[in-house]
């Protein structure tokens, strides 16, 4: 086994232990040969007789555990096939204009300079991608999501701000959270944090409290770290605990800077 794998599947139990993840983490690979394909993946056309939508994909994956892979035909939803690149949509096409008109956005020239610069990998580079929860992958990603809640995703943008000196950069859309979360990352090689959308919601399940952090496999080691150090100082997640106690018991220095500002010291 590759020990990349190995670390990797080690990862992905570390996460769901110290963060008590209600989902697995997702190990993402975009494949360019059938060969890259592990024997115990679910093709849905073929295995299951039905399409997905990416996001059920994604759903099958962090909830039940299996092992997942998409063509362009085992699509049901248009979003994942022009953001993977498994299709053209481009200004001069019909499909671009029909797209432009229900992405939420009242003006329609607006609308289609939004959709004009929508995040997409290169045309026809990949045949597929594949999903399979991060403790159990065999293979490498190139990207991994987890869902969390906001605590747990405090603890982590926490870590990352630990080994960057930092913050997360993000904007968020209230749709197409697919690409969001996925292409958008391959693209840049940056953390990401995103929405589930409504889709997400009715159709594969998501939480109304989960929300997507998105690191690409470049960025693991350094998320990892982060987070080991967030639990040492005792600020992970499972280490914090409610209190409304008043003139609470602080750390030192808090003191130290209230003597310098002439204000009360406490315990």
């Amino acid at each position: 086994m590759d020990e990349r794998i190995k670390k990797y599947n080690e990862y992905g139990e570390f996460l769901e232990r110290r963060l008590k993840l209600r989902y697995n983490p997702q190990a993402i690979k975009m494949v360019t040969d059938l060969s890259e394909v592990p024997e115990n993946a679910i093709w849905p056309k073929r295995d299951l007789g039905h399409h997905l939508a990416l996001c059920q994909a994604l759903a099958m994956a962090k909830r039940d555990g299996r092992t997942v892979f998409m063509q362009k035909d085992d699509h049901w939803c248009w979003n994942p096939i022009i953001g993977l690149g498994h299709v053209k949509c481009t200004p001069d096409m019909e499909s671009f204009d029909i797209v432009s008109k229900y992405i939420g956005i009242a003006d329609h020239e607006a609308a289609r300079k939004f959709f004009e610069e929508f995040p997409t990998l290169p045309y026809g580079k990949y045949i597929g991608l594949l999903v399979s929860p991060l403790q159990t992958a065999e293979f490498v990603p190139d990207l991994v999501l987890v869902n969390s809640n906001n605590a747990q995703l405090r603890a982590m943008i926490w870590g990352i701000k630990n080994q960057t000196g930092k913050l997360v950069d993000s904007s968020f859309d209230a749709i197409d959270s697919c690409i969001w979360s996925i292409v958008t990352p391959l693209l840049n090689g940056k953390y990401r944090i995103t929405l589930p959308d409504p889709g997400d919601y009715e159709r594969a399940g998501a939480d109304e409290d989960e929300i997507i952090l998105s690191v690409p496999e470049a960025k693991l080691d350094e998320l990892i770290n982060g987070l080991k150090s967030v639990f040492n100082m005792g600020m992970g997640y499972t280490e914090l605990s409610r209190s409304m106690e008043l003139d609470f018991s602080r750390p030192p220095f808090y003191n130290e800077l209230f003597k310098i500002w002439g204000l009360d010291e406490g315990k």
